[in-house]
């Protein structure tokens, strides 16, 4: 039986998850359909654009993404203490940028309203921020507000109703940073593994290509957590990588995922793997089977057994992976 989501996020293990949806239908999510010739491909652009507006309105970061023909990619960093720091002004005023509120929140944010409201009313916003917040920095409210969105403009343009998700999206906690970084690279290197894109920078609609874009501009990309360098004292709110060892790295390892091109990670070992202590066979397998490798969460052995007992699971899927892989 599936899990509810509430039971398999635990950030007292992790902030970070990687979220999967797929679509239900033959016509795809995007793509070409070949029974019609139709062309979905604009919808790639929808929901690009939607992560990115999210990511300014939830308090939740963009780890990486990227958007294939019938299922989307996602990593998301769940920042639970700006949520809390947040002023009541400001919650509503995210809230609103999603959601028409109510009649007292709105007139909440105009001051001569809110000068002549009542206690009782106040005690109602400020009860409805609350629930609000917490939404606020929770992945099932970011999840519902990114496919309810996409759903709902697609059924617009087929002129049709119905389900266009096949059912809830698929969550997995990366409980350390040797899960987060192997599976940041799975999904940026989704459209390679899949004959889309020859390079991860002509990989349209991924995470890899808005930063290697951005960093070509020579500035932080704006809808994504950066990467902040190595780790340091008082290190700023980030991935802690180099996101030129990063972008190296994805890009040696797509050379190996490709049967056309020449190279090796064993060649040219990333200075990132020798950190985390993986070696470039495992590396290759977690970045092409990330799915298939792990269950519900993603981590070193000792991390994946915490995850376990804190969450009150008692059989340990995926131990000899992590034992093999990431240990």
């Amino acid at each position: 039986m599936p899990k509810a989501r509430s039971s398999q996020i635990s950030l007292s293990d992790t902030p970070y998850y990687h979220c999967v949806s797929r679509c239900v239908r033959r016509a795809f999510l995007c793509g070409e359909d070949r029974f019609t010739n139709k062309s979905y491909e604009h919808r790639r652009q929808w929901v690009e654009d939607r992560i990115h507006y999210l990511s300014q309105v939830f308090c939740i970061d963009v780890c990486a993404y990227a958007v294939m023909s019938n299922h989307t990619h996602i990593v998301l960093h769940v920042d639970s203490e700006k949520a809390k720091a947040m002023s009541t002004e400001e919650v509503i005023s995210r809230w609103h940028k999603v959601f028409n509120g109510t009649l007292l929140t709105r007139d909440y944010l105009v001051d001569e309203k809110r000068s002549a409201m009542r206690e009782a009313q106040l005690l109602t916003v400020y009860a409805t921020v609350e629930v609000w917040r917490k939404r606020l920095s929770d992945i099932s409210w970011f999840m519902r507000c990114l496919n309810e969105y996409i759903a709902r403009q697609a059924n617009k343009e087929d002129k049709c109703t119905g389900r266009f998700w096949e059912g809830r999206f698929k969550s997995q906690a990366l409980l350390d940073e040797a899960a987060l970084l192997a599976c940041m690279a799975y999904v940026d290197l989704n459209p390679v593994r899949a004959n889309m894109a020859k390079t991860p920078e002509a990989s349209n609609h991924t995470s890899i290509q808005y930063r290697i874009n951005a960093a070509k501009r020579k500035v932080q990309p704006k809808y994504l957590l950066p990467f902040v360098g190595n780790p340091r004292n008082n290190m700023p709110k980030g991935i802690p990588y180099s996101l030129i060892d990063y972008i190296t790295l994805v890009d040696t390892t797509s050379r190996q995922i490709r049967d056309d091109k020449r190279g090796s990670v064993d060649d040219t070992q990333s200075p990132i793997l020798t950190r985390l202590g993986i070696s470039a066979e495992h590396w290759k397998e977690l970045t092409t089977k990330f799915e298939a490798c792990f269950s519900n969460a993603a981590g070193k052995l000792e991390y994946l057994e915490r995850y376990c007992r804190n969450k009150e699971i008692y059989r340990i899927r995926s131990r000899a992976t992590a034992k093999k892989s990431l240990n």
